[in-house]
């Protein structure tokens, strides 16, 4: 008889020890964070929807009332925030609960912070990873471990995480609905997709443009279940509480009076009063052209070409009037890695030149602007500039002759 068979090791151990190292690390990195938000106060992006998702579970009352408004006021000032500062309003759609919620039954706000900025900081891996995918871009673990580096702390992705922004999350959420369509799973994208709206400012002309696409297509479970996964929130937040619509556009509408400029036209009115408004316009004139041109464009196109006019949508977003904030730039970190992945994998020994000189533009450049410009008073404020580097960089990138092709073959899953 011949030798038996020896029993395959079982799976169960390394499985056990990979979940434990797993468990170690995020208590490690919760751990971290709760040390830095005990001693460094902030994180006044996630106090509000923290306080309004904790008030409206535990006590039913409406994250747009004005006791809601008194009580995160509270919190970030210790009293009623003054005419012309920040009035730090809910302002989210009312479904934005089920993102913050689990977050906002932990009662110690550090602790809820600090969990709150480890999920940031692992969506901000997992957009990495995402956008990775979507380039197509093969990088040595070196190059990889370089990339996460500079994800985690050039000052576009750091800043969110420190200021406790949802859209890192909504980030991720888009770019893996962009490779989900590519892999034609369309009802998972169309749900991706609509949580996205979580930030509707950030993505509302991208979720035009997907429908329209994909009817250009004939995707239909694409546009179905974007739509019908809406639908769904919209109706679920009427049952819980039928006032939101009206109460969340009251706070939309507020919104702009209290913030900082946040579009071209508002920048460029802060800094020329005269003819600031009028300059304004006109961009917001010529993106939304060209953006209806871009769509138009993109009608029928392959992934390629779907994947490249949903980049310069996002970017355009930012161009058009909307009132956004540089938090929301992290949006636009998928269309930076394709424009990088093809400099270095289309460009030779000069692309790749191009991929470090842009690495130490992007962050030691955008650091040191901010730190050079930042606009000092009772608290230090961003300065409006921050507002056009990235833009910028990303209009030349993406318009450059190796990636502006109608059909850049090299993104589609054939």
């Amino acid at each position: 008889m011949g030798a038996m068979a020896q029993p395959r090791q079982p799976f169960a151990p390394i499985i056990v020890i990979l979940i434990l190292a797993v468990m170690v690390v995020l208590f490690g990195l919760t751990w971290a964070n709760y040390r830095f938000a005990a001693q460094v106060p902030g994180g006044n992006d996630f106090i509000p929807r923290w306080v309004g998702a904790r008030l409206f579970l535990l006590h039913g009352q409406s994250p747009y009332s004005p006791e809601t408004s008194l009580a995160i006021q509270k919190m970030i000032y210790g009293r009623p925030a003054n005419l012309g500062e920040d009035q730090s309003l809910f302002v989210y759609p009312f479904y934005a609960i089920l993102v913050f919620g689990p977050f906002a039954m932990i009662g110690d706000y550090n602790l809820a912070r600090a969990a709150w900025m480890t999920f940031l900081e692992l969506s901000t891996f997992g957009l990495a990873a995402v956008s990775v995918s979507l380039a197509r871009w093969k990088l040595s673990k070196q190059m990889l471990v370089i990339l996460f580096v500079f994800t985690a702390f050039w000052y576009y992705g750091f800043r969110p995480v420190i200021n406790g922004n949802a859209a890192v999350f909504c980030a991720l959420l888009v770019a893996a609905a962009f490779l989900m369509i590519r892999e034609k799973r369309d009802v998972l994208a169309g749900i991706l997709l609509a949580l996205a709206t979580i930030k509707p400012q950030a993505v509302v002309l991208l979720a035009i443009y997907v429908l329209i696409w994909a009817a250009s297509r004939r995707r239909w479970k694409l546009i179905g279940s974007v739509l019908g996964s809406l639908g769904l929130l919209v109706v679920l937040s009427s049952l819980l509480s039928p006032t939101w619509l009206v109460g969340n556009m009251r706070q939309i509408l507020a919104y702009p009076g209290y913030t900082l400029p946040g579009s071209p036209g508002a920048i460029f009115a802060a800094w020329a009063p005269t003819i600031g408004k009028q300059l304004g316009w006109v961009v917001t004139a010529l993106a939304t052209g060209w953006l209806i041109w871009l769509w138009r464009r993109g009608l029928g196109v392959d992934f390629g070409g779907f994947l490249w006019t949903a980049y310069l949508t996002l970017l355009l977003t930012n161009l058009v009037g909307i009132r956004t904030a540089t938090e929301n730039y992290i949006i636009l970190y998928p269309a930076l890695v394709l424009v990088l992945a093809t400099w270095d994998q289309q460009g030779g020994r000069v692309g790749r030149w191009l991929v470090a000189t842009s690495y130490l533009l992007l962050f030691f450049g955008l650091w040191g602007l901010f730190l050079a410009t930042i606009q000092r008073g009772d608290q230090a404020v961003q300065s409006p500039v921050m507002f056009f580097p990235l833009p910028i960089f990303l209009l030349l990138g993406l318009l450059g002759r190796s990636i502006c092709p109608r059909h850049p073959k090299y993104l589609d899953p054939e």
